[in-house]
């Protein structure tokens, strides 16, 4: 099978070929592959400048935004720090306007002192280090030559990453499972260490030097061992990322792995050695000597010859790369064979399982049982009723049938609808900018409640199906500006670089800063706000200067709701969004609101609750064409209507309400099927001229049974009065409760209805039946038919297709 290479963006640049450790577990020192003994044992400039020079180069032939560096060894401290600095002033240099350089180092810790640290704050280059737990954990294996314990001065340098002053430049702790550890032991031990993130590894074997499986510890003590693990850290809360935990998770949500040892993402990593060769990933020293080399170096190739390399495109070739055995397993897209050098055996090469087959299985199995949702079915003391998919009884069906729907029935629709954007958004994005899934990641297990505010802002799912459309707006900044938003409004420190947009920095749901011109900009936050560039916004900042925070109406009854005019996402309405509203706009918006609010929760107590459920956001439109009232709600953007402010607060209560009816019903569709989808016949609506759709007329008829109970309880407080307000809604009621009825009858001999469509026909139905009973007087009847008979002669003369 021909595979094409796919671009390499992480570097692992080794910066010193000898280690001041004799960690018997290492896989350069201490497996097959002896190449070390001939390389030199620092990297020189020659090489640095060449490695700089090649990574710009394929960053710019594969207009890379972001390219991921980590100095290496060996232990790269023993370079030096004016070694290291010319290894990152190279790189930075080197670099292509537009590709951000993300660097780190990882290193054993006992020479990371003051100076170190110090020159890491100035080159911002992140620092991770490797600790396998308590010092009776740690000393089993990460010794000096001599025998001694590591362990004091790693827990020492530690200590100086944890200072306020260094605090950013703590990427977090790798340690090397050993089964003969206590794993509660290992765990806290790591934890107290507060560390931004945890990497638990499985130690380097092959079928030929298999891992060590002691007596009495059962066949899987792999899996075990790293179970007590998982089951501890999940009790806690999952107090800090851990890299394969997570993965698992990912993977068997259908997302991509965070690691290379899981999963079936193409690997993207290349090995660069002292002397400038280009060598597969470091793992594969412990499988046979010489197996990482590829006969390339920074001299004489260019990384997309590396690319090419048979070995490379091996590791890149997914599930059709695996073995037959492999490729039959349940959780094969979660465990993706393991990683690439585990799989090892002499004659057969990497066409095996990993040698941890048995561990991985029996671990990622535990997780997905322990983490598989349960469906959950409501008791139903008078019948059994089943739960369809989208989570709503069919009692829920019903109540929304007749127009309504409670604040429970409401949230179970907006569930399902933040479930389905996940699902668009996972996609659109994922794999597409590790950084940011990172970070959306981390926030998933230690804030999810913060990232499900900004992923059910109702835009997100817009923007997401713009996407996968290829519409326009269907960048993928977007990704990038939701898990700065998440991270700012759970005050996680986070750094990203995300777009600037016609002047400014967006953040879903929380605002936009205003920055001027175009590209990009650094993005970094704290728990005490945020700096775009050079502007700080702090956590509590009012509106001002370049800071326009999304504005929010509190109304009686604890209804908060968004008038959203920052998000460019929210020109999904076939209606024109309005620009930021003016202080004397906002305040006239905002006391309409509150007289609309009451009357609904008045006079449309059954349409309040829902609404208030479910109706998150508010898109100011500009006005229609001679100032005529407009709303509008989009199919794709739930919790959200867009409207033109109309000239009276009850008008603004009817629009409020009839178009949340399409965004409800929208919701239904979603996981329901009403109608047959395949007819595409069109269907006389009493309200359009224009022949229409099954769905539309559908979404027609259901929007106007809140008109028309509008309509209904404006006719009864105007019961024994005159005046033209009374003919109004008199004639108003007629006419509506006219169409609605006549659609009803119309969607009903379609022939295309299911039988749950034709069950929620019935609903309508009788929903629209108490106000057919209601008397409007013999003046409006004779207007709305006279009204209803004009519009019909013109239909039928414009010949439309259909019934």
């Amino acid at each position: 099978m021909t595979h094409h290479p796919v671009p390499f963006t992480q570097f692992v640049l080794k910066m010193h070929a000898r280690c001041d450790l004799a960690c018997d577990h290492c896989y350069v020192y201490e497996h097959a592959d002896t190449s070390w003994r001939g390389r030199p044992r620092a990297v020189s400039d020659d090489v640095l400048k060449r490695t700089a020079e090649r990574i710009a180069e394929h960053a710019s032939a594969h207009r890379l935004r972001t390219v991921h560096v980590v100095l290496h060894g060996g232990e790269p401290l023993l370079a030096g720090p004016a070694l290291l600095r010319r290894a990152a002033e190279e790189l930075r240099r080197a670099l292509p306007d537009g590709c951000a350089l993300d660097l780190r180092i990882h290193t054993n810790g006992v020479l990371l002192d003051q100076e170190f640290c110090e020159l890491f704050d100035e080159l911002d280059i992140k620092v991770g280090l490797s600790i396998d737990g308590d010092r009776a954990s740690n000393d089993r294996h990460r010794r000096y030559a001599d025998g001694r314990s590591s362990h004091a001065k790693v827990l020492a340098a530690v200590e100086r990453l944890r200072r306020p002053e260094f605090r950013h430049l703590y990427a977090g702790l790798l340690c090397t499972v050993d089964v003969e550890n206590d794993p509660v032991a290992v765990y806290d031990a790591l934890v107290e260490l507060d560390p931004p993130r945890i990497d638990f590894l499985l130690p380097h074997a092959t079928w030929d030097e298999p891992p060590k499986r002691p007596a009495g510890m059962g066949g899987t003590p792999y899996a075990d061992w790293l179970r007590t693990v998982y089951e501890r850290w999940t009790a806690a809360g999952r107090p800090v990322p851990v890299r394969m935990f997570d993965s698992v998770h990912r993977t068997l949500r259908g997302q991509s792995s965070l690691t290379e040892s899981l999963g079936l993402d193409p690997a993207d990593l290349v090995v660069i050695e002292t002397d400038g060769s280009f060598e597969q990933a470091d793992s594969l020293k412990t499988a046979y000597d010489g197996a990482p080399a590829t006969g390339f170096d920074v001299f004489a190739h260019s990384l997309d010859e590396v690319a090419a390399h048979p070995g490379m495109l091996e590791r890149q070739s997914g599930l059709a790369g695996l073995s037959a055995e492999c490729r039959s397993c349940p959780v094969v897209r979660s465990c993706g064979g393991g990683l690439y050098a585990h799989r090892y055996r002499t004659g057969d090469g990497f066409a095996n399982p990993s040698v941890f087959c048995g561990d991985l299985l029996r671990f990622i199995t535990t997780v997905r049982d322990r983490t598989a949702a349960p469906v959950v079915v409501p008791a139903q003391p008078d019948r059994a009723e089943p739960v369809p998919a989208g989570g709503l009884t069919e009692a829920q069906l019903d109540e929304l049938a007749r127009g309504y729907g409670s604040a429970e029935t409401v949230h179970a629709l907006a569930a399902a609808q933040l479930g389905l954007t996940r699902r668009l958004l996972a996609a659109v994005g994922s794999g597409a900018d590790s950084e940011s899934w990172e970070l959306l990641t981390s926030l998933d297990q230690h804030a999810p409640q913060t990232l499900d505010a900004v992923l059910g802002h109702p835009y997100v799912r817009a923007w997401a199906v713009r996407c996968l459309q290829g519409g326009p707006g269907a960048d993928l900044g977007t990704l990038r500006e939701l898990a700065a938003a998440a991270a700012i409004r759970a005050r996680r420190e986070f750094a990203l670089t995300v777009p600037v947009r016609d002047g400014a920095v967006l953040l879903p749901t929380v605002g936009r800063v205003l920055v001027g011109g175009a590209g990009e900009v650094r993005l970094t936050g704290d728990a005490g706000g945020f700096t775009v560039g050079e502007i700080r916004i702090g956590a509590d900042s009012r509106e001002g200067g370049p800071w326009q925070p999304v504005r929010r109406a509190a109304l009686a009854g604890a209804w908060t709701v968004a008038l959203e005019d920052t998000d460019p996402q929210r020109d999904s309405h076939q209606w024109p969004a309005e620009d930021r509203l003016p202080e004397a706009e906002l305040l006239r918006w905002a006391g309409a609101l509150q007289e609309a609010w009451e009357l609904i929760r008045r006079d449309l107590p059954e349409y309040a609750q829902g609404l208030r459920a479910g109706l998150s956001t508010i898109t100011p439109l500009r006005p229609g064409p001679d100032g005529r009232d407009v709303s509008a709600a989009a199919r794709q953007a739930f919790g959200a209507v867009g409207v033109a402010r109309p000239r009276t607060a009850p008008i603004l209560a009817l629009l409020l309400v009839h178009e949340f009816q399409h965004v409800k019903l929208g919701a239904v569709l979603d996981f329901h099927d009403l109608y047959d989808q395949s007819d595409d016949r069109r269907y006389y609506a009493p309200w359009r001229p224009d022949p229409r759709p099954l769905e539309a007329l559908l979404q027609g008829t259901y929007a106007h049974l809140a008109v028309t109970e509008f309509w209904g309880t404006r006719v009864r407080a105007y019961d024994g009065l005159g005046g033209e307000a009374a003919e109004t809604a008199r004639l108003q009621l007629a006419t509506w409760r006219s169409h609605t009825a006549e659609a009803v009858e119309t969607l009903a001999g379609s022939g295309a209805l299911t039988p749950l469509g034709q069950r929620f026909t019935d609903g309508m139905r009788a929903a629209t039946a108490p106000w057919l009973e209601v008397p409007v007087g013999a003046r409006a009847e004779a207007q709305a038919r006279a009204a209803a008979a004009e519009r019909l002669a013109r239909w039928v003369a414009a010949a439309p297709v259909g019934p």
